[in-house]
């Protein structure tokens, strides 16, 4: 009780949560257990975003955990590079890369289909690649990349790869679909009008806040269309973790919280992703939004509550099956 109580006072002072003292305080208030006793023989995990930062970090321990661990990368050369190291280090010789570009929209369904072809169970899906932009850029279909990348891509794999998430629940053990979002979403409320900004507006840490916060909320949707004894579907941030992607993005943010010592590492960043692949309790809920290995609140402000409707969310989904031309099946 008295964990639960330190724990909530945590959480609404912000920089001690999302800083690595949240972590410390919390690893010690609940006495995780350590990723290395868990066991993934025999799971295949699919990790986008996997050849740096947290997703690195998260396919290294993926490895080591013997999984049958593929990696979706859009580099040839760093992707399988990154295989063979995984390999050598690990041990597990189940590691596998699938190369496409998850902003091009041709390529996520050629990536859906090799997956689909070579591996007809999927234990756990991880939509973990995305990027902040500070310039905008464009995916060729004229889609923000951020957007693309972080809403639409994640709501066309999942969709296209049902089949073989549905068919891990064969075996009384439902699939899990995690989705890596960020506590700047807390930020942004939920708009589909305004998902992608205007040029004349663009801000890209609002832009991939936007696109985070639009991230939960569908995490939270698929999980209305699916009962958690088919497949599972959380959502989670990692806090502020020191990686190149948001220290090249937000070096001002990043400097002052490293002149603290207050980022996570990747290791750290990358835990309640692997907890949620590998432990039982996230199997007991669904929908769920996560941080260091606990449910939290989607919502911190009044703003991004009242946002949040029915019909917003309605339009969110609508959205996104014109867009990626997929419709979920009736």
């Amino acid at each position: 009780m008295i964990s639960r109580v330190l724990d909530s006072i945590i959480e609404r002072t912000v920089i001690p949560s999302f800083s690595n003292l949240g972590y410390k305080l919390r690893r010690r208030l609940f006495n995780w257990p350590e990723l290395n006793t868990y066991q993934l023989e025999n799971k295949v995990v699919v990790l986008t975003g996997g050849t740096s930062g947290i997703g690195r970090e998260a396919a290294s321990i993926f490895a080591a955990l013997g999984a049958t661990l593929v990696i979706v990368g859009r580099n040839p050369e760093k992707t399988r590079l990154l295989v063979q190291e995984l390999i050598k280090d690990s041990g597990n010789q189940s590691i596998h890369a699938v190369i496409g570009d998850l902003g091009e929209r041709e390529d996520v369904q050629h990536i859906a289909d090799n997956l689909a072809s070579r591996f007809p169970v999927i234990n756990v899906l991880i939509h973990n690649a995305g990027a902040l932009f500070n310039s905008r850029k464009l995916a060729s279909n004229g889609t923000d990349l951020s957007v693309e990348l972080m809403v639409a891509t994640p709501f066309l794999l999942t969709g296209k790869l049902l089949p073989q998430l549905n068919a891990a629940s064969q075996n009384n053990e439902p699939a899990r679909v995690l989705t890596m979002s960020s506590g700047g979403m807390y930020t942004e409320a939920l708009t589909v009008d305004g998902i992608e900004m205007s040029d004349a507006e663009y801000q890209g840490a609002k832009q991939y806040a936007r696109a985070k916060r639009a991230q939960v909320v569908l995490n939270e949707m698929w999980a209305e269309r699916f009962p958690a004894n088919e497949i599972i579907f959380h959502a989670l941030h990692p806090g502020w973790v020191e990686t190149p992607g948001i220290a090249e993005a937000l070096p001002g943010f990043t400097g002052w919280l490293d002149k603290f010592g207050l980022l996570r590492t990747p290791h750290q960043g990358a835990d309640t992703l692997v907890w949620l692949s590998a432990d039982e309790i996230p199997g007991r809920s669904n929908g769920a939004f996560w941080h260091d290995r606990a449910i939290r609140r989607i919502n911190m402000s009044r703003k991004t509550r009242d946002a949040d409707t029915p019909q917003t969310r309605n339009a969110l989904w609508q959205w996104c099956e014109e867009h990626t031309q997929w419709q979920f099946p009736t």
